[in-house]
């Protein structure tokens, strides 16, 4: 039986991640970076594709498993009938080259233990040359080259082009392995101590949960949900991936799978928000920088997503030798929605920076000019059409979302000048754009009818991005237009109680793909961020206490979830989901105290 989304939990070196399923199986693992080819491609295949299995010999799925509590140190156990056994799984802070550190140690009893190490570079397609080295396993093929050794060392053995080895642990005793890459034409890079490594990673990361400054309800999902983010975050550049993973489904058996290990701005403002507001001052810098990077040059040119350092090219292309989690195919790699105009990353980029204004993040001379350029652009081109924030394949149109963010660009250029009378700029004449854009707005993607704004100008469809109108401050909460876009939301799209991004049954379905997905985390975030503020806060409570507890048992969301099979679909874990909950338990309770 192929596992679920969920049965996995994720470790990391703030460069790359793996994730680690509830069998003790490391099923996904890029190296060196989050966007590099994967050398266990399990979770997208099957096992003749890569893994890393260590568990009790006999043994299924474990008897339970945790975070250490404030860190990314994974502890799984397993009790059977010879003893207890349990085993920690790491990725400490690399300094020249990542590291996979599994502790193995036995809790009671006596028992038996198996590791199946399955080596396959280039996503399962590459099966390296494995030979005995200075007591190690080393792998190597083309450019990649692993080593692995156990402390103290327990005999190895290849078979059926994997690397076995099997021990005994009792009580006290640890067996602890380290799996290091590094490229085939380099030296090996210093050995790490194992039991270090981890006493290092448990204080490093317990240091930097306890400066989160939220104190209210749902303390640990939120601590849990900013650890995620950290170790979706590249450490080198600044840059969060969106997720960890490429073509997890928004369907089981459906063509709808994407690559998500790319820095999307479509995040950046909600991002920036979250981190400030939780006491994350250097990391928002961090992230605020990478965006003032990637952005820089041709405002003309400016894409929806970059590379983790930057990087502009990210073609997409197919894997047929994947058969794609559950079935689920294609697998693809890259993301071709890179050349799509999305005019609300505009209004994304520059909300963005009035945000880390606002909140004193350490000033870059370059910051304001970028923003005028950003906007003189907009001027000349916010009528034109685009794919829109869910970068959509079925044709160009005026969606509201994105005229709304062109409005917010141009508010928060207006505002930076009101209160900075010293900066150039055409206030008059951004006041002016700002007024035709929210007047463009009210008058072609308002359905006075049903008392709704609408997904685009002249449509009957919904989306679930007009929730965020009153967060974004286009109109006030309490406009009865506000009121009904909520409400008509919630019943066009709601599943449940969470929400649809859109309707991908209509006539003419936007997006132009075939088949169906889940209700969108984010989504359902921004639905109880909408009740809230239109005066409904009992129910936007009880929405977000259900939402949290969608989460597996280690804390982490995806993307979507389906509220009929009862599962979690797509990319995972999904930085847009746990920026969702970060924000929203915010905005429910940042003045409340726990208790």
């Amino acid at each position: 039986m192929h596992p679920r989304i969920e049965d996995y939990a994720l470790i990391g070196d703030e460069q790359t991640a793996a994730l680690v399923g509830m069998d003790g199986s490391v099923d996904w693992l890029c190296l060196p970076r989050f966007d590099s080819a994967a050398c266990f491609a399990r979770l997208l295949g099957d096992e003749e594709n890569g893994h890393w299995r260590i568990a009790p010999e006999g043994a299924d799925r474990c008897t339970r498993r945790a975070y250490r509590p404030g860190t990314l140190v994974l502890d799984t156990e397993w009790e059977t009938a010879e003893g207890t056994v349990r085993v920690t799984d790491l990725m400490p802070q690399r300094h020249r080259a990542p590291d996979v550190v599994r502790v193995v140690e036995g809790l009671s009893g006596k028992v038996t233990v198996r590791s199946t190490l399955r080596l396959r570079f280039d996503y399962g397609g590459v099966v390296p040359w494995v030979r005995r080295s200075d007591g190690h396993r080393v792998a190597v093929a083309g450019p990649d080259s692993v080593w692995l050794r156990s402390e103290p060392e327990v005999r190895t053995w290849g078979e059926d082009f994997s690397t076995l080895s099997e021990f005994t642990v009792e009580a006290g005793e640890k067996v602890a392995f380290v799996l290091t890459w590094h490229p085939s034409h380099e030296p090996r890079p210093p050995l790490v101590d194992p039991y270090k490594s981890l006493r290092t990673s448990v204080a490093d990361w317990e240091h930097w949960a306890a400066r989160c400054r939220y104190e209210g309800p749902y303390r640990d999902a939120v601590v849990r949900s900013l650890i995620t983010l950290k170790a979706l975050t590249y450490r080198p550049t600044g840059g969060i991936v969106a997720a960890a993973t490429t073509s997890l489904p928004e369907e089981m058996g459906g063509v709808r799978n994407w690559d998500y290990r790319y820095c999307w701005l479509r995040d950046s403002s909600l991002t920036l928000g979250a981190l400030v507001a939780a006491g994350y001052h250097k990391e928002a810098e961090a992230w605020r920088d990478w965006l003032l990077r990637a952005v820089a040059g041709d405002p003309a040119d400016l894409q929806i997503m970059y590379g983790v350092a930057g990087e502009r090219r990210l073609p997409e292309f197919e894997l047929p030798h994947l058969t794609g989690f559950g079935g689920s195919a294609p697998v693809r790699i890259g993301n071709g929605a890179v050349n799509q105009l999305q005019l609300d990353v505009y209004g994304e980029v520059i909300d963005s920076l009035w945000l880390a204004r606002r909140a004193g993040l350490s000033p870059k001379p370059h910051m304001w000019s970028l923003q005028g350029v950003l906007l003189e652009w907009l001027r000349a081109q916010w009528q034109q059409p685009d794919e829109g924030l869910w970068e959509v394949r079925g044709g160009r149109r005026h969606f509201v979302h994105s005229k709304v963010m062109v409005w917010v660009a141009a508010d928060r250029a207006v505002r930076t000048l009101e209160e900075y009378a010293d900066l150039p700029g055409d206030l008059s004449g951004w006041r002016e754009l700002r007024d035709a854009v929210h007047r463009d707005v009210c008058e072609k993607g308002f359905d006075p009818v049903r008392n709704t704004f609408t997904q685009y100008y002249g449509s009957q469809e919904l989306d679930a991005a007009l929730l965020l109108i009153p967060r974004f401050g286009f109109l006030p909460p309490d406009d009865p237009r506000v009121v009904g876009t909520v409400d008509a939301v919630r019943a066009a799209l709601g599943h449940d109680g969470f929400v649809r991004r859109y309707d991908t049954a209509a006539d003419t379905p936007v997006d132009g793909l075939p088949g169906a997905e889940g209700t969108f985390l984010a989504c359902s975030f921004w639905l109880v961020d909408a009740l809230h503020m239109t005066g409904r806060t009992k129910e936007a409570r009880v929405l977000f206490e259900r939402l949290v507890g969608l989460a597996n048992d280690v804390g982490l969301l995806a993307e979507e979830y389906d509220p009929v099979a009862g599962r979690q679909l797509g990319n995972f874990p999904q930085a847009f989901s746990h920026i969702g909950l970060v924000n929203t338990a915010l905005t429910l309770f940042g003045g409340d105290k726990a208790g």
